[in-house]
């Protein structure tokens, strides 16, 4: 029975100090697919206006768009839609290394889908944040 109720009490986030629920808490994955969906469409919007849908301007649009906004809000556009945003773990400022380091490795893609028991992608884990709800 203790090892029903031990897995029960261990969410997501735990292990790193954050709550189960509410604010703070770890943004789980539903919202982190809307959210970089909403962001990449925006940036396919602008793509097929402006460049053709080239795709090489169209990572560039999200690049710079994630990078800028995450520098001056703590939060891509889809993050600040449903509510969410990024943080360091250890807290203090976000500075202006971690938006582009992570917007770097997120446009890599593979860091940002191998995620740890805490569902934190390899991105967060390497530059130190965590993406929560506000």
């Amino acid at each position: 029975m203790s090892g029903a109720r031990s897995s029960a009490s261990n969410w997501p986030g735990r292990r790193l100090g954050l709550p189960e629920a509410g604010s703070r808490s770890l943004a789980r994955p539903g919202r982190r697919f809307a959210a970089i969906a909403i962001d990449w469409g925006i940036a396919v919007g602008v793509s097929v206006v402006f460049f053709d849908y080239d795709p090489l301007a169209t990572l560039a649009i999200f690049a710079v768009a994630q990078a800028v906004v995450l520098i001056t809000t703590n939060g891509s556009i889809g993050h600040l839609l449903l509510g969410m945003r990024v943080v360091p773990l250890a807290g203090g400022y976000l500075g202006l290394w971690r938006p582009l380091a992570r917007t770097i490795l997120v446009c890599l893609v593979i860091p940002a889908v191998i995620w740890d028991a805490d569902q934190r992608g390899m991105h967060d884990r390497l530059i130190g944040t965590v993406l929560v709800r506000r």
